[in-house]
């Protein structure tokens, strides 16, 4: 089956899938038409198909569009990602109130099947947006498909690339219990493994798409406690993206400047929108339990020493006043 009736069936079913809820996804097969009308246009001229860079009828349409496409599917899926998550660990009283707000109905099973829907979404819009920009290089000769799609991961909507698919992963792998689960899509072939030696998760998708997610954290070079990732998807431990930005723990990276830069790619703004991974916090917590009690042990250490010193200091400050 060609991806466009696969696509075409998927948008059947994911209204389904969410109960008439409307949400975001990539118009691949309306966009597709108007690659093929432009093709028809030039393809009566080979030298004007080859050499045309740009297109100002597509690219009118193609490159504003996609962009809203792409940043509605990322805004949508974290939203829904955000939601499901809390659901799953949200402690207490507090999963209680959410779960009564989904009438009993959010056991685990139905937790984890919403966690696949939610990655099958991701992945058909991904691979929607992946060929349709491909398509578009090949009508026009042109590398500018590929360019959007650079611009797209610099700018934080790359589909791929959000910190909530990691978070996605790690939640399958808690809710499943398993060193790796395989799941069965309607339209590919799931899987997602940890491998704490090489500190790398991987996901496969379908379409031969296959991710690999660093968890090393950049600054301690061991794998990531207490993790969070910046608004540039950059991993890092708490502790150490409190001290690249110089603050303290106990503060947390909300109380880092507006001007401090991410450790590695040095994008500036990015401590404000953090997002901290619960999911693969607890991941690491039950498959490495004696790492995770030694580094919370030694950060509790840290913690308390930094808060003695921070408050020592407001002390003596005071007291020079007085």
């Amino acid at each position: 089956m060609k991806f466009g009736c696969a696509f075409r069936e998927y948008l059947q079913e994911e209204r389904e899938w969410f109960l008439g809820e409307k949400c975001a996804h990539v118009e691949y097969i309306r966009l597709k038409k108007v690659l093929k009308s432009c093709q028809k246009d030039t393809s009566s001229d080979k030298d004007l198909l080859c050499q045309c860079q740009s297109c100002p009828l597509c690219d009118q349409q193609f490159f504003s569009e996609l962009m809203k496409e792409a940043s509605d599917v990322v805004g949508y899926f974290s939203s829904r990602v955000k939601h499901l998550l809390h659901l799953h660990i949200s402690p207490g009283l507090h999963r209680y109130v959410l779960r009564l707000g989904q009438c009993f109905r959010s056991d685990r099973q139905t937790l984890t099947q919403e966690g696949r829907i939610l990655i099958e979404y991701i992945a058909m819009n991904a691979i929607a947006m992946r060929k349709i920009l491909k398509k578009y290089d090949k009508v026009h000769s042109s590398v500018n498909g590929e360019n959007f799609k650079s611009r797209m991961h610099a700018e934080h909507i790359e589909l791929l690339h959000s910190p909530w698919i990691i978070e996605l992963g790690a939640f399958y792998l808690n809710s499943t219990e398993l060193d790796s689960c395989e799941l069965d899509g309607v339209y590919g072939h799931f899987s997602c493994h940890l491998n704490m030696n090489k500190d790398v998760m991987t996901l496969i998708l379908p379409d031969s798409i296959k991710l690999e997610y660093a968890l090393t954290c950049a600054i301690c070079l061991d794998f990531v406690f207490n993790p969070y990732a910046l608004s540039c998807g950059h991993i890092f431990c708490k502790s150490c993206a409190c001290s690249a930005a110089s603050v303290m723990n106990f503060q947390g990276l909300k109380a880092a400047s507006p001007e401090s830069k991410c450790p590695i790619c040095r994008e500036v703004g990015v401590y404000s929108k953090a997002v901290r991974m619960l999911e693969l916090d607890l991941l690491m917590k039950r498959r490495c339990k004696d790492y995770w009690r030694e580094r919370l042990a030694s950060e509790r250490v840290e913690t308390l020493k930094q808060s003695k010193e921070y408050w020592n200091l407001q002390s003596t400050y005071a007291i020079g006043l007085l």
